[in-house]
């Protein structure tokens, strides 16, 4: 089958799936491309003669953004839970290099996305040619070598001979839930129009079969005596419990045994916010509750998670002198973690052996009674945060509504399968502690990579990922005017396919979330605040910059509503829910105060302080921060068995 390699590739993708559990998904949905000189002749052709001959083969997406579009892959991979997936395609030069943001938090957050870079002339016949890299002493470099260290699996076609190597070990990786994350295959544009003798069987049907892996025995035995042993054991529950779709599992789990179940960023939906057994969210963004247990915990069992600093408050979380750990995941790299006994299996897969092992075997009675208790008293907090205007008189409180209200407004209008989308600032602290969850996969937080620019464009990958599905699932994307700032393109994008989503557009006119963080270190919220410079001190802290980003997203075709009030919001919230799903995206501008501040999780993060300072704040900072310093860990013991215990 004579095809160029641009051809080749696209027939090629549309023909892969994935299955788990007896039930089949296209593997790739769909592919994102901004096109130039490095592709726009390959890649770019291929897909309109793929168009002109079967829309639905693999449809076209045109992106504003290449990181965007990387970002909206993400989104759509994570709401698929990692079965499905888009491709992305850019030029070369700077087109390429927009993706690698993107292609960082694909791999660290453990997403699949595929990206075609285009790349150089194999040839070099013309060399250097339009955005090319010189390195004298290596002309093999290109700029594309920025994807390998931020690339589960990367490599170069130089020869059209080497594109069904590459394209399969892209799919292993893609589809391997151990390895995955971005997979780069740079695409040189002359060899992109190359055309070259195929084998038919290339771009027949291909199914990756992705596994559930059991634990070993021997595993599992140690870990069920580990548990069995504990007094007061707590569950942390990661991505994994949300991506492998254990979330009953866990339930019967923590039912059965009376475990307390806490749970990480990724992890947050593991457990209905209001069950009995869910503490919520633990660590530097956690609850109260999560992170009393967590500091009393003598046995952690951590199921799917890698163990981020703000998981562990900087390893200060775990305070027990003898605490252990049994990591349950799907990669080894992460079960060992904290010297922990490591499972290696799948987490349902794992969860339901665990269960059926400890039959017969619980927490004390008032255990599973305190955590009850406790997550009762937070969801108190919970409210009082949600509400905090009212009953004051005006002159007691600012005049501009807290943050938290505006998170309250939006958890109380969406409907409890409604996803809310966030990723940079200080929103995601706020609600990793404060968002009631009610559905696995109603809460999409990318705090991985924390990437400003990330919500607008992953909002719009994953209204795709549920439009044919479940069209009445209303997206909610809340972000700040700072992100706003770093990247709104995709809402073109969103006008353009007619993809609702609901933006909140919290406007506090400068970075929240480090202007927070920089008090706290004793910098003064220095350079966190949009302002005129001054014309008497010269610094930046004159009169509030007249930017409407109201105006903006309506300039973009957007339609746009403005509002003061809690009250208001929710008013135009409840009218955006009601504009039909195929009506485009809909923004909701409301400005907050941005020195209201949400309730203290009774935790640390551990962001270092200058030693030594003029400023008598950074001082005071820096004695804050080595009494803290006091408490951190290396949760380094070596693995404890029945014959050391002896």
């Amino acid at each position: 089958m004579r095809l160029t390699v641009g051809q080749a590739t696209v027939r090629f993708l549309a023909a892969q799936h994935t299955e788990r559990d007896g039930v089949e998904h296209r593997l790739f949905e769909g592919c994102f491309g901004i096109f130039g000189h490095g592709n726009v002749a390959g890649i770019g052709q291929a897909l309109l003669e793929a168009e002109l001959d079967d829309p639905a083969a693999l449809p076209y997406y045109q992106a504003r953004n290449e990181q965007g579009m990387v970002h909206a892959a993400v989104g759509f991979a994570r709401m698929r839970n990692r079965l499905s997936t888009l491709a992305c395609t850019s030029s070369i030069g700077p087109g390429a290099t927009n993706m690698v943001t993107g292609a960082a938090l694909a791999t660290i957050n453990r997403l699949p996305v595929l990206l075609l870079p285009g790349d150089v002339f194999a040839t070099r016949v013309a060399d250097p040619v339009l955005q090319q890299l010189e390195l004298p002493h290596a002309p093999d470099v290109t700029v594309n070598d920025t994807f390998r260290p931020v690339s589960r699996y990367f490599d170069r076609v130089w020869r059209p001979e080497q594109l069904p190597a590459a394209l399969l070990g892209a799919m292993r990786v893609l589809t391997d839930p151990a390895e995955t994350g971005a997979v780069t295959v740079a695409l040189p544009q002359d060899v992109q129009a190359q055309a070259y003798d195929w084998p038919a069987e290339l771009f027949a049907k291909r199914v990756w079969h992705v596994a559930r892996p059991v634990p070993e025995p021997a595993a599992l035995g140690r870990a069920v005596d580990v548990i069995r042993a504990a007094k007061r054991p707590l569950v942390v529950a990661g991505g994994g419990v949300i991506y492998s779709e254990a979330t009953e599992a866990l339930r019967a789990f923590a039912e059965a045994t009376g475990i307390p179940v806490a749970e990480t960023q990724a992890g947050k939906g593991s457990l209905p916010y209001d069950h009995p057994l869910s503490l919520g969210a633990v660590g530097a963004t956690g609850t109260t509750a999560a992170n009393r247990f967590a500091r009393e915990a003598d046995v952690v069992i951590g199921i799917g998670t890698r163990y981020s600093d703000f998981t562990t408050a900087s390893r200060t979380a775990f305070q027990d002198p003898g605490v252990r750990f049994v990591n349950v995941n799907i990669a080894g790299f992460d079960g060992v973690k904290h010297a922990g006994l490591p499972v290696v299996a799948d987490a349902r897969a794992a969860l339901e052996a665990m269960t059926a092992a400890l039959a017969g075997w619980q927490t004390g009675g008032g255990y599973r009674e305190l955590a009850a208790t406790l997550n009762a008293d937070w969801d108190a907090v919970v409210e009082a945060a949600y509400t905090a205007g009212r009953g004051h008189p005006d002159a007691s409180r600012p005049t501009l509504p807290a943050q938290t209200e505006v998170i309250g407004a939006v958890n109380e209008v969406s409907a409890p399968r409604d996803v809310v989308i966030n990723a940079a600032g200080s929103m995601p602290g706020e609600l990793h502690k404060l968002w009631r969850t009610r559905d696995p996969k109603g809460y999409h937080v990318e705090y991985g990579y924390s990437t400003m620019g990330y919500e607008i464009a992953a909002g719009v990958g994953v209204r795709m990922a549920i439009l044919a599905q479940d069209p009445d699932r209303d997206v909610f994307v809340l972000v700040g005017d700072g992100s706003y700032l770093m990247m709104a393109q995709e809402l073109v994008t969103a006008v353009q396919e007619r993809i609702k989503i609901i933006v909140v557009l919290v406007q506090n006119h400068g970075f929240a979330s480090i202007g927070s963080l920089s008090e706290s270190l004793g910098s003064q919220r220095f350079g966190t605040s949009y302002r005129y410079r001054s014309g008497g001190s010269g610094r930046l802290d004159g009169d509030v910059l007249p930017v409407d980003l109201a105006a903006n997203a309506a300039s973009l075709g957007v339609r746009v509503m403005r509002v003061d009030t809690v009250d208001e919001l929710k008013a135009a919230l409840r009218d955006a829910k009601q504009a039909p799903a195929d009506g485009g995206p809909v923004l909701v501008h409301v400005e907050t105060d941005p020195l209201g501040g949400a309730p203290d999780s009774d935790s640390w993060w551990d962001v270092p302080v200058s030693e030594t300072a003029a400023l008598d704040t950074t001082r005071a900072a820096r004695a804050e921060y080595e009494r803290h310093k006091k408490a951190q860990r290396p949760l380094i013991g070596p693995e404890r068995t029945k014959e050391s215990d002896a």
